[in-house]
């Protein structure tokens, strides 16, 4: 097991919610889009997301994303199946981190691009080892996969209009 089995189904959700929330929150507070003279110059789509709506949406999508893990967490699955889907889990919640990090602090799209990417692809891998675990948790995936697909095209139309 990559987390102990010893704590109750009770702790584990608010652990599961807390651990995603608290990746939001030190992500936000990187990002700091409603202050940041860099982002407010680039160029971007009219498509584009108010910068208000984006605490929000996030703050929903990592209480689901949190569910989605303590689904896993308290499933009764294959050890060697839940440790890889527990890890494809928090390589996902790196890559959504570290996606702050390299747009708004490195100001570079294009890094940003390529780390979303990966996101994208492993947060698909995680739907599908959390799918032969606990189809609910995997469903309450779709809502962020969705959400970071967007991104992503959001992302590249960004690095065109910005090169």
């Amino acid at each position: 097991m990559l987390i102990s089995k010893n704590i109750s189904s009770s702790w584990k959700l608010l652990i599961s919610i807390l651990v995603c929330e608290a990746v939001g929150f030190a992500s936000g507070l990187l990002s700091m889009i409603e202050a940041n003279p860099w982002f407010d110059k680039l160029n971007a789509p009219l498509w584009n997301i108010p910068t208000y709506l984006f605490s929000p949406i996030w703050t929903f999508l990592y209480f689901i994303i949190g569910v989605s893990f303590w689904l896993i967490w308290r499933s009764n699955a294959d050890a060697l199946l839940k440790r890889n889907a527990q890890l494809l889990f928090f390589l996902q919640l790196f890559f959504n981190f570290l996606w702050s990090v390299l747009f708004f602090r490195f100001h570079s799209p294009l890094l940003a691009l390529v780390d979303v990417s990966l996101l994208t692809i492993v947060t698909l891998t995680t739907v599908l080892y959390f799918i032969r675990i606990s189809q609910v948790a995997a469903l309450l995936l779709i809502p962020y996969l969705s959400w970071i697909s967007f991104a992503s095209v959001l992302n590249y139309t960004i690095w065109i209009l910005n090169r």
